[in-house]
């Protein structure tokens, strides 16, 4: 973004803006502020040659301006800045961490007043201070000013880190504070340049609207589950770099096989619907359950306009089934009883609409292809998602040629993701193959296991981003198939070295603008270094109540609105008298594109105590 405003913050001898205004396009309209009043610097000459270059070329120039108030100093049309500069901020004289920490908290939220929506925040500091890895040395995180968690407070993330270059602005000199001290050091200084983020609002689950049959249904998003649904990510116009993926990955696989596209409806399937989960993927069966309630206001919206908190979705009625005797014929008390047995399941796969598929009447002998959402519950582990897209191709094969044509697919299929994957890695990269198809124990199906070339040292093992199934789940009279199911997410994770599966389910426009439409491409964070927040909780168990540990990674989820990143069992007691167990876990909160600050995380963490108190039936200690 081309700046058209600066602001200039904490100005000394104004050598900064003097020197700045020398590499701006003249359109640019720049404030310059101190702290100090005009008084002051009457008796430091460079100061005051400064200020009469300024005064020359028409810059504003405001005195006394408290960087900590400047809604104050800056009223109505003077706000509204695309960049603001603070070099080098101190309190003053010894000032320790604290104080300057809460200097910097203060600018941040004075700073959230005065500058626009897509507008920058551009902080110097000198070697170490910032706590930061781009810091080297890095100090400990408590003896740093924590400038990534004091920006938090204001509603900042940091988005870029680079040298500070004297250079780059020819005649600055940095005087200290109120320019009576000596001079900052600022070998190795670094600039920091913070973004605002989303607020966590936009996190909340989202009501939405269903028809089935007859009858018109509202229900929330699980709260596990918020901003998951109804995405679109895989359809027109989208330019999500999951559709690019599997968009290329199912042109190269059909230059082989004639794929017919099946359309893939809203993952909703009824209490006891259909389900055809080989034994290789037993782990996706915890299904996150939605309850209908009636929707009783009109089955037509006026004006074709839906409530602002309301979305309606498509349904593919087929497959779903109402309990019988839920007609309007009914008595009211029958209806509200059967309405409360109105449950539905988030699909856990692809493979669940198997059957229905290739028994229909309209099916045809040959080979399809489905993508759309799947969700599961799941613990929270880095690679573990409870919310992604898969793309299943069901291959038909003459009962006489499947196994003569599988080590044909095995080796089209294993060059297509190897093709996909490496396409974003540096020149000159040495690369072994990979892909590699894990055979199961039944000596039939395949898991397909994937190297992480690009998450670095410290993700070094292989990731399943998908199966391959030989076995004959689903029989047929005149063909047999072979199952080939891909995690989309994973796959777009290794090949654009995306590090966080969050990021991809991301409100922030600025992702998508990471990206070219039809292009995989490398990509760059705009979230840099988010501070992480660590809390333990302790608590007996209810020895009539069995604990799910599943349901406790869960509710986790739910509370935190997905920042928590980690759960560690630490500690296990059973106490000798009583023989009642206690657990103890620690719960790491980080976010990947929104501020996350200590006060938000300890408010997570009070309302997930009073939440596994309540859903899970412990008691805390």
């Amino acid at each position: 973004m081309v700046p058209r405003r600066l602001l200039l913050v904490g100005e000394g001898n104004f050598s900064f803006a003097a020197s700045l205004i020398d590499s701006l396009d003249p359109s640019v309209r720049v404030t310059a502020t101190g702290f100090q009043h005009r008084a002051d610097l009457e008796g430091d000459p460079v100061a005051v040659k400064n200020l009469q270059r300024l005064r020359e070329r028409g810059i504003e120039v405001r005195f006394g301006v408290d960087c900590t108030q400047l809604a104050h100093a800056l009223q109505g049309e003077d706000r509204d800045f695309d960049r603001i500069y603070f070099n080098f901020p101190h309190c003053g004289r010894k000032a320790g961490v604290a104080k300057n920490r809460e200097l910097l908290a203060k600018f941040f939220q004075s700073c959230a007043d005065v500058l626009t929506k897509e507008g920058e925040v551009h902080v110097a500091l000198c070697r170490g201070q910032g706590g930061t890895p781009a810091d080297k040395p890095q100090r400990e995180w408590h003896n740093s000013w924590q400038v990534v968690a004091m920006a938090a407070l204001g509603g900042f993330i940091l988005s870029d880190v680079s040298p500070f270059s004297c250079e780059a602005v020819p005649g600055y000199t940095c005087t200290g504070y109120r320019s009576q001290d000596r001079p900052f050091h600022i070998e190795g200084a670094l600039t920091y340049v913070f973004t605002q983020s989303l607020p966590f609002e936009n996190s909340q689950p989202r009501t939405f609207r269903v028809r089935l049959e007859d009858r018109w249904f509202y229900f929330t998003e699980p709260e596990a589950l918020p901003g998951k649904l109804n995405r679109r990510f895989l359809e027109a116009p989208s330019c999500h770099p999951i559709r690019t993926i599997n968009e290329k990955l199912i042109a190269e696989l059909g230059k082989t096989f004639a794929l017919k596209r099946l359309k893939c409806p809203l993952p909703l399937l009824s209490w006891g619907g259909p389900s055809v989960l080989p034994p290789a993927t037993c782990d996706l069966l915890p299904t996150f359950w939605i309850c209908l309630h009636e929707d009783n206001s009109s089955s037509e919206i006026p004006n074709g306009e839906m409530p602002q908190d309301m979305e309606e979705i498509p349904v593919s009625v087929s497959e779903h089934t109402l309990p019988k005797g839920l007609s309007r014929g009914g008595s009211k008390a029958t209806q509200e009883g059967i309405c409360e047995r109105v449950k539905l399941g988030l699909r856990p796969s692809l493979l669940v609409h198997v059957e229905a598929v290739i028994h229909s009447p309209e099916f045809l002998p040959g080979s399809l292809v489905l993508s759309g959402p799947v969700y599961q519950k799941c613990h929270i582990l880095p690679f573990m998602m409870p919310a992604f897209h898969e793309t299943l191709f069901i291959l038909g094969f003459n009962k006489n040629m499947k196994e003569s044509c599988l080590p044909s697919l095995l080796d089209h299929l294993k060059d297509t993701l190897s093709d996909l994957l490496t396409q974003t890695l540096q020149e000159g990269s040495s690369l072994s193959t990979p892909v590699e198809f894990v055979l199961q124990p039944n000596g039939k199906d395949y898991t397909i296991h994937v190297k992480s070339l690009n998450f670095g040292p410290d993700y070094t093992e292989n990731l399943i981003i998908g199966s391959i199934i030989t076995s004959s789940i689903v029989e047929h009279k005149h063909q047999c198939f072979v199952f080939v199911s891909i995690n989309l997410d994973l796959l777009v994770m290794l090949a654009c070295d995306i590090s966080d599966w969050r990021i991809l389910w991301t409100f922030d426009n600025r992702f998508l603008k990471r990206f070219a439409p039809g292009k995989i491409e490398h990509f760059k964070s705009y979230s840099l270094y988010p501070p992480r927040f660590v809390h333990d909780v302790s608590f007996w168990l209810d020895e009539k109540k069995a604990f799910d540990e599943l349901d406790f990674h869960t509710v986790a989820r739910a509370v935190s609105q997905d920042t928590v990143i980690s759960v560690q069992c630490l500690d296990r007691f059973q106490h000798p008298e009583t023989r009642q167990v206690s657990l103890c876990y620690r719960l790491t909160y980080q976010t990947c594109d929104k501020a996350l600050t200590p006060q938000v995380a300890a408010a997570m963490q009070s309302q997930f105590r009073k939440e596994i108190q309540r859903q899970l039936h412990v008691s805390l200690r």
